[in-house]
């Protein structure tokens, strides 16, 4: 089994009612706790009067959805509790005073309407605990954005109560198989709106983001013995070759500052691992042993970079400082680690591990070694994890169903959910950075 880690920018145009101020605590490292206690949030609707009043029931559910992907909340089955989410105009103090006693801490409500062919969606937050309405905000922009107008305002919800930025706006990248091909794709962080990003009709694997998303790098295959390593800018589709030594060049990974790229590359005759200086296109070997090294994730300082080899006799992750120094194994519970990928905090690393019942499954390993959990189980192979840039999810390839589909999970392992549908063949997930 080979592991390997496998934008179109929307624009939209946004104008501000009234101000969003965040006097947010930092909350990620008590979210992470099993201790933590969410915050109950309980969204009213949104209200429509023009074309666009069969698109309120959706903007609601995007909005749910995301907020419980956040983590930080608990969303409120508010007709449940008897509360009448669409009854807002002319009825918020007692809808409000309602919640309040329900323990519902925030609610969010909104309208959608339309002004010069543009839809305008106006949304308001009111806090319990202030017993005040403290933001509201406009977003404006064509039909086709509407959903991202919805992830922008479930974000700067996420900024308010938090002070870090939301993941409702990141992309997907992966590979998905079409008419024989495998293909890069985006996606939405929550499998909405699949964009094709090439079509060579051949094989294009392992997309990597660039710090600033404008990029995916990836191994494509020139033929069936040749492998180099492509990149790709999203909004133009203006397309280079970064890597073309010989033999494979594949695991393509970007430093955290963009300036440097670390890969694969079999020119040595084994598998060894090199850093492409992407300024000045100087090459720097960083191992040299007989065995074979690949999949690099660096940690994010750009100090250090995690990878597999089997230089111990079969696969397992080891670490490395960004110079090739100071190697040393990280992984000795099982005969089977591999595919590292770097927790944007530093806490983790997850990985590829087989378990006593010999399957592929997603695990957890701090960077000392001395914790590690498994977060997957159930059949099928789970492969090719990737963090979200808050280090609150994962996404991974799964044979969970059949054929391999995309998932995301909480880094906990709990709320595993599908993202993809359809197709033949989707793997090897990307999430990009903020």
């Amino acid at each position: 089994m080979r592991v390997a880690v496998f934008i179109a920018y929307l624009a939209l145009c946004a104008a501000l009612v009234g101000i969003m101020e965040s006097g947010a605590a930092d909350v990620f490292l008590e979210a992470t706790r099993p201790d933590f206690q969410k915050i109950p949030i309980g969204v009213l609707g949104f209200q429509g009067k023009t074309a666009v009043d069969s698109s309120a029931g959706q903007v609601a559910d995007v909005l749910k959805a995301d907020l419980r992907r956040s983590q930080i909340f608990s969303v409120a089955d508010l007709p449940k509790l008897g509360i009448k989410v669409n009854d807002v105009d002319g009825g918020e103090k007692a809808l409000f005073k309602q919640a309040t006693e329900n323990g519902i801490s925030v609610l969010v409500w909104g309208k959608l309407g339309v002004k010069d062919a543009d839809v305008v969606l106006d949304g308001f937050v009111y806090d319990g605990g202030e017993d005040e309405v403290v933001a509201g905000k406009r977003y404006v922009g064509p039909s086709s954005v509407v959903r991202l107008m919805v992830h922008r305002l479930a974000d700067e919800i996420v900024f308010r109560y938090t002070g870090e930025p939301g993941i409702a706006r990141t992309k997907i990248a992966y590979v998905s198989e079409q008419a024989g091909a495998r293909e890069l794709y985006v996606m939405d962080y929550d499998g909405h709106g699949p964009r094709q990003v090439t079509a060579d009709g051949f094989l294009n694997l392992m997309p990597r983001w660039s710090p600033d998303r404008r990029f995916l790098v990836f191994t494509v295959y020139r033929s069936r013995l040749t492998q180099d390593i492509d990149l790709i800018e999203l909004a133009t589709g203006k397309r280079m070759t970064l890597v073309s030594l010989g033999g494979l060049n594949i695991t393509p990974a970007f430093s955290p500052d963009g300036n440097d790229l670390v890969f694969a590359t079999s020119q040595d005759g084994n598998s060894e691992l090199y850093k492409l200086d992407t300024r000045t296109k100087v090459l720097q070997r960083l191992t040299n042993n007989s065995a074979g090294d690949l999949s690099p994730s660096w940690s994010p300082t750009g100090r250090e970079m995690a990878f597999t080899s089997d230089r111990g006799g079969g696969p397992q992750i080891y670490l490395m400082g960004a110079d090739g120094s100071n190697v040393r194994r990280l992984t000795f519970e099982g005969d089977y680690n591999a595919a590292p990928a770097w927790s944007p905090r530093g806490t983790w690393i997850a990985h590829v591990c087989r378990t006593q019942k010999r399957e592929y499954k997603l695990c957890l390993i701090s960077p000392d070694g001395q914790q590690n959990r498994q977060i997957t189980t159930g059949p099928g192979v789970d492969d090719s994890p990737s963090w979200s840039p808050d280090g609150r999810h994962l996404v991974f390839s799964s044979t969970l169903e059949g054929k391999s589909h995309i998932y995301m999970i909480n880094w906990d392992g709990t709320e595993l959910e599908r993202l993809t549908s359809g197709g033949i063949h989707h793997s090897s997930p990307s999430w990009s950075p903020l």
